[in-house]
């Protein structure tokens, strides 16, 4: 669909598929890729680092979207229970934010767990043996542990993070090709709206890109919204949020400035 709708234009695509939303901003700031779609915290970490990018959309929020998992016989009942653990998550991802706010909202700190940074597979294989005593991860991941290994959701996103993913494109192609932008989201626009209407292909669409079993994908895409929604004022407030907390316990260096890198149409 948006081959078809740039090529008039004098325009070819090229897919780029990243094992995560960090890799995938590092593809971005490096100018492997001109637009890109993650997660709401790796654009923080990307944007304390230095990476010209800007905003230019989201998706509705998916706080089921991903939990903090223990094993199904663990002894860990609460998020309190987290205190001294080993905990693994991919860092700089959406979950890092998820684990900071459970945390506080039971009271503890980040410096109070033990956090393992591992790969998604890295950290399914430490999970599954034993190596770590929780695993922050996102879908599809999630449910498919919880379906084959019966681990046991401590706790999703809902009342802790909006978990939204964005779009983005680098800020020397919003400068070059600012018409290309809006054909690109409306294409996007387009495909959600057909995946939304046939949950049950695009179910099967993504089982066989991703290699994860069709009832994963369904109960994964059952936890998400579908659609492109424009940069709002809220949505800009809540990133703000997230990295002013990530500068407060030292994981980013200096303090940001969201708005500085959104898309002003």
């Amino acid at each position: 669909m948006l081959e078809e709708r740039l090529k008039p234009l004098g325009y070819t695509v090229s897919w780029k598929e990243f094992s995560s939303g960090p890799a995938l901003l590092d593809g971005l700031k490096l100018g492997a890729i001109d637009f890109g779609h993650g997660g709401e915290a790796p654009p923080i970490f990307a944007q304390a680092a230095g990476a010209a990018f800007l905003y230019i959309g989201h998706e509705p929020p998916a706080p089921q979207g991903e939990a903090i998992l223990v094993p199904k016989d663990s002894l860990i009942k609460t998020i309190a229970d987290l205190k001294g653990k080993k905990i693994a998550l991919n860092k700089g991802s959406n979950v890092h934010y998820l684990l900071v706010r459970a945390l506080e909202n039971t009271g503890l700190k980040y410096a109070d767990i033990d956090a393992v940074f591992l790969s998604p597979a890295d950290g399914r294989a430490a999970f599954d043996k034993g190596a770590v005593d929780a695993w922050v991860i996102w879908e599809p991941y999630r449910t498919a542990a919880e379906m084959s290994s019966g681990a046991r959701t401590l706790a999703d996103g809902r009342g802790l993070v909006s978990n939204h993913e964005f779009f983005f494109v680098t800020q020397s192609f919003a400068e070059a090709h600012p018409q290309v932008i809006d054909v690109v989201l409306s294409a996007a626009r387009d495909v959600y709206a057909e995946a939304a209407k046939d949950m049950a292909g695009t179910a099967k669409a993504f089982s066989v890109a991703a290699g994860f079993p069709i009832p994963v994908m369904e109960v994964a895409l059952s936890r998400r919204g579908f659609g492109v929604q424009p940069m709002s004022n809220q949505v800009i407030s809540d990133q703000q949020k997230i990295a002013d907390t990530f500068k407060t316990i030292g994981l980013i260096p200096a303090a940001i400035n969201v708005s500085d890198v959104v898309r002003k149409p």
